[in-house]
């Protein structure tokens, strides 16, 4: 798919070759000039579907994903879902970071699929491509009405997440988990100061992620933590695990899963880019490790499993598998905070 003909002009003059992929006879492209934006580009796209069938090859324990977004301003530099970008003719490094294609119409479209009577009600995952809660929601405010529109079908979901903005949704996941099962993660790998602001330096800090864990929980909600990636050489010593399932645990997470980070064509170019840069001394061992392929050898990743396991157990949480935890309401949850969403939600 090729976006020779992006403009700034409205809906109607910037046209998508691939109406396959996007549904869509327009493309928006949009800049603001402000400090959280500046620097990237929006393409505004209407969907044809958003619910997307998980390849049967893949490993990941659901069918069904939604993805509101492609291109993330976390701008991690491990993400696998960047080679996704080169599906687009875009970038797949720098691009990926600031290049984010907006399905505005999600909400809308996924309600109309959610109520075909083709759709059986599976379990739909959020977030497992790129985060759902990034930067962009902030101003398009897609995710509001996906819960909704999830919640009016009572339809499982879960949602894997870097982002706080999801504490702006806890009135509406509270209200889901009342009538289908819901899921939710936040994303730590480590504790790290120095090494989150070179590797993860779009998204909130990693104590930031573990107050929304602890907020979760003060209102009933069980908030699994994924432990990912654990970088190997950089976040992997035992104290520096010892410290990040600590701190999980003083934050009240339901679970927490480790994850050993994984290079896939795309994401293994730019990571090898930026080690290139930031820990040369690193790059030969990186080639040793990965030799084999996109992830790290079954002995390295059992070690770092057991370790984990291990220290959760002493913390008194346990492992679970990769994935969301299951919401679990209390009798009495708190009041909500301030920057919950109101019961009434006007759709994009």
């Amino acid at each position: 798919m090729r976006w020779d003909n992006l403009t700034d002009e409205p809906a109607g003059h910037g046209r998508v070759p691939d109406a396959a992929l996007f549904g869509a006879d327009a493309v928006t492209t949009r800049t603001f000039d402000t400090p959280e934006f500046r620097g990237t580009t929006f393409h505004e796209v209407r969907a044809r579907s958003v619910l997307n069938r998980v390849p049967g090859a893949s490993r990941m324990p659901f069918e069904w994903t939604v993805n509101p977004y492609r291109g993330c301003s976390h701008a991690c530099v491990y993400c696998f879902a960047r080679k996704t970008h080169g599906y687009l003719d875009l970038d797949t490094g720098i691009g990926f970071d600031t290049q984010i294609v907006v399905k505005v119409n999600a909400p809308e479209v996924l309600r109309r699929q959610l109520g075909s009577g083709r759709w059986r009600g599976d379990h739909v995952a959020m977030g497992t491509n790129v985060d759902c809660y990034q930067r962009a929601e902030g101003r398009y405010r897609l995710m509001p009405g996906i819960i909704s529109a999830l919640t009016e079908h009572a339809n499982p979901f879960s949602i894997l997440t870097k982002g706080t903005l999801i504490l702006r949704d806890l009135g509406l996941l509270v209200r889901a988990a009342e009538v289908t099962d819901v899921g939710i993660s936040v994303s730590v790998g480590f504790l790290d100061t120095g090494l989150w602001r070179t590797v993860e330096p779009g998204t909130p800090a990693p104590e930031r992620r573990l107050d929304v864990v602890r907020a979760l929980g003060e209102h009933g909600i069980g908030c699994g933590v994924l432990m990912a990636p654990v970088i190997p050489f950089l976040g992997d010593r035992p104290e520096q695990l010892r410290a990040t399932v600590e701190a999980v645990a003083a934050a009240g997470a339901a679970s927490v899963t480790p994850l050993v980070l994984h290079l896939r064509p795309g994401a293994r170019e730019w990571f090898m880019a930026w080690l290139a840069e930031h820990h040369p001394d690193l790059v030969r061992r990186y080639e040793r490790m990965y030799a084999g392929g996109s992830y790290a050898p079954t002995w390295y990743q059992r070690r770092i499993t057991r370790q984990v396991h291990e220290l959760a157990r002493e913390y008194g949480i346990g492992p679970t598998r990769a994935g969301a935890a299951r919401l679990v309401r209390t009798a009495q949850p708190a009041p909500l905070p301030e920057t919950a969403e109101p019961t009434q939600l006007t759709l994009m």
